[in-house]
This record gives C-alpha cells, structure tokens and sequence, in this order.
C-alpha cells in the first residue's frame, strides 16, 4: 500500500513549530502550575495543614 499523502513541507513544519512554542507550551505552563496551585488549595481547604508538614 502506497501512502498517498504529500510530505510535510518545511512551510508546514515552521507554523506547526511555532504554535507549538508560542501558543500551546505556555499555555500548558500556565495549566500545570495552577492544577498544581489547586491541588494544594484543596488539600489545605480539606485537612488545614501545609501538603508534607
């Protein structure tokens, strides 16, 4: 079976590149360290005691 399909062109491969890096990583930054932030809010909120104390 043939992939039919045209290869990626560098074009391509650049707008991808730089959504990756302007848009989606900080994004996914700013999620991870207030799904972080949240988690320990809770945790105190639940137990009122510091998360390892």
């Amino acid at each position: 079976m043939e992939n039919k399909e045209p290869a990626a062109t560098k074009a391509q491969e650049l707008k991808v590149f730089l959504f990756m890096t302007v848009v989606l990583a900080p994004i996914l930054a700013v999620a991870t360290v207030g799904g972080y932030g949240f988690i320990i809010w809770m945790f105190q909120m639940l137990t009122g005691r510091l998360p390892g104390a």
